[in-house]
């Protein structure tokens, strides 16, 4: 069984992927900016649900966006290691439901430097409503209670850092905590602590790789760092790397 929950995992995850570049095109614009309707040539972004359901291809002048087959690649394999680490627990429903949502925000900021509020929202209200759900089977292996508690605690962080340094971290990346706080705190807070720490862990690493390039470049010294540099793919690893090891040790 767990073998094949893997297959079924990894098929859901890649089919999921192949949808994610059309969204991706569409979301990724600068604040203030409308959602974009039509194509590099042009031509309406059409499909299920006004555009938003369907490949990132135009049929008259090819593909826009991000490529396809490397997101759905990511997604596949992000949901399989959490269908091998979760096993039929109740809780894996919202993992797969939050994976190719969570690769979509960080494809988009990683574009824009930008979290949509349409993404970052739904992200937190469906694992709240979906880990709720969980917690009703006697299968499960976290704490609903303790979700909400992580999710208040992982936003109320970030805001600080915003308050803070708002020039360096947005409102998004705040809205984001929420979601990804109730998925890491749905396993403790041990489990919290360690995906909040991995993404400012690694988004420090990659913020200090941009200084040593930079430092190598003068005439790019007085570049702000914090303008090219997006959060959100980071805390979303993190929180990835939190709940494998939190569904690997639950009991």
């Amino acid at each position: 069984m767990p073998v094949l929950l893997m297959v079924l995992a990894a098929a859901y995850g890649a089919a999921a992927g192949l949808l994610v570049p059309r969204p991706a095109y569409r979301l990724a614009v600068e604040p203030g900016e409308a959602w974009r309707a039509h194509c590099p040539g042009g031509h309406p972004v059409a499909g299920v649900w006004r555009g938003w359901v369907g490949p990132g291809r135009c049929r008259s002048c090819g593909s826009y966006g991000p490529r396809a087959v490397p997101i759905a690649l990511v997604t596949a394999v992000t949901c399989a290691l959490l269908a091998a680490v979760t096993g039929l627990r109740p809780e894996l429903v919202a993992w797969l439901a939050a994976a190719p949502v969570a690769v979509l925000l960080a494809v988009v900021d990683w574009r824009v430097r930008r979290l949509p509020d349409v993404l970052t929202l739904p992200l937190a209200g469906g694992a709240v409503l979906l880990l709720g759900g969980a917690a009703l089977d006697t299968g499960a292996a976290g704490s609903w209670g303790g979700a909400l508690l992580g999710g208040l605690a992982l936003a109320g962080f970030y805001y600080v850092l915003y308050l803070i340094n708002p020039e360096g971290m947005g409102l998004g990346d705040v809205k984001l905590a929420i979601g990804l706080g109730v998925t890491l705190g749905w396993y403790g807070w041990a489990i919290l602590i360690t995906g909040a720490f991995a993404g400012l862990l690694l988004g420090a690493l990659y913020g200090c790789g941009l200084l040593l390039r930079r430092a190598g470049r003068p005439e790019r010294r007085n570049d702000g760092l914090k303008q090219a540099m997006p959060y959100g793919p980071f805390m979303i690893i993190g929180a990835f790397l939190g709940v494998l090891l939190g569904a690997a040790a639950a009991p």
